[in-house]
């Protein structure tokens, strides 16, 4: 929604927003963990997996990859004649900007959920029960243990190849939004 806003509306402030999230997309997230615990911390929600899916649920990167899509899959034409037929904006946005930005949505969840998959010093800091551990996390304690046994390293190496199974199947599930969006350019 935000970068679809970005995208289509004039507004004062729109520039100062984009260039804030720009600035936002080359700061790594790594900087942010520690004042991310503390603020977690002070909401008492660390040691769970809110504390973790929270922060890295809206992303500057989707933010700005959605504004590009928008700006280049959503006419302005089209949503003028949505606000001539008598649709509101939101209307609009849901009825026509959702279904064009269709596959630039689905790249963004993918980038979100490899990124949140992918994910280690986030949980590392937040997590302090061994059971709450994601894969990453979990397989990188084995590892560790696995100096002095030396059959962990083939759990880690099984337990590596089976967490990347999820993502395998999500492009596969997913996959079919970009081949809709490639034939509906043939088309036009």
């Amino acid at each position: 929604m935000g970068g679809y806003a970005l995208a289509k509306y004039r507004f004062r402030g729109k520039a100062l927003i984009f260039s804030i999230l720009l600035a936002g997309v080359l700061v790594p997230g790594i900087i942010l963990a520690v004042p991310q615990y503390f603020l977690m911390a002070k909401f008492g929600l660390t040691n769970s997996y809110l504390a973790v899916i929270l922060p890295q649920i809206i992303s500057p990167y989707g933010i700005y990859l959605a504004r590009i899509y928008a700006g280049a899959s959503v006419p302005d034409e089209i949503i003028e004649a949505a606000r001539t037929d008598g649709a509101r904006d939101f209307y609009a946005f849901l009825k026509i900007g959702v279904p064009m930005m269709l596959p630039g949505l689905v790249t963004v969840f993918l980038f979100q959920f490899v990124g949140i998959w992918n994910n280690f010093m986030l949980p590392y800091i937040m997590l302090g029960n061994d059971r709450l551990f994601p894969l990453t996390v979990g397989m990188y304690t084995m590892l560790n243990q696995g100096a002095s046994q030396p059959a962990l390293y083939t759990t880690v190496i099984v337990g590596s190849l089976v967490s990347i199974i999820p993502l395998i199947a999500l492009f596969l599930i997913l996959q079919r939004y970009w081949r809709v969006d490639l034939s509906a350019g043939a088309v036009r």
